[in-house]
């Protein structure tokens, strides 16, 4: 099982970035899936999540609006576009799986939003 996450870097205030993470060793189409972060000192959180269909998302109060999580099944493959972005999304994201008590998570990715 493999959660690879990418699309991280540094970026300014305002710009925006597409993470990916592209999941392989289990059927990924039975799985719901969710973005989570972690900052700095900070417990980790989740950002969004997408039903197993794609059917079905939620969101953080802080990033509704401007982040949108969506999936591609026949690439097994979720991702999570990030608009207006501001310091306070600097953070590690990191991908999850789960379906009933069965659960992946991916390694992480570093967003920097910095002038």
């Amino acid at each position: 099982v493999q959660l690879v996450e990418s699309g991280g870097g540094l970026v300014q205030p305002g710009g925006s970035l597409r993470l990916s993470c592209a999941a392989s060793g289990f059927t990924f189409s039975a799985y719901a899936a969710s973005w989570y972060r972690q900052a700095p000192g900070k417990e980790r959180e989740k950002v969004a999540g997408i039903s197993s269909a794609g059917s079905g998302t939620n969101y953080a109060d802080s990033v509704k609006g401007r982040f949108t999580i969506s999936r591609d099944n026949a690439k097994n493959t979720v991702y999570l576009q990030m608009n207006s972005l501001q310091p306070d999304d600097t953070a590690v994201y990191y991908c999850n799986v789960r379906r009933f008590d069965r659960a992946y998570w991916g390694k992480g990715i570093l967003v920097t939003v910095s002038s």
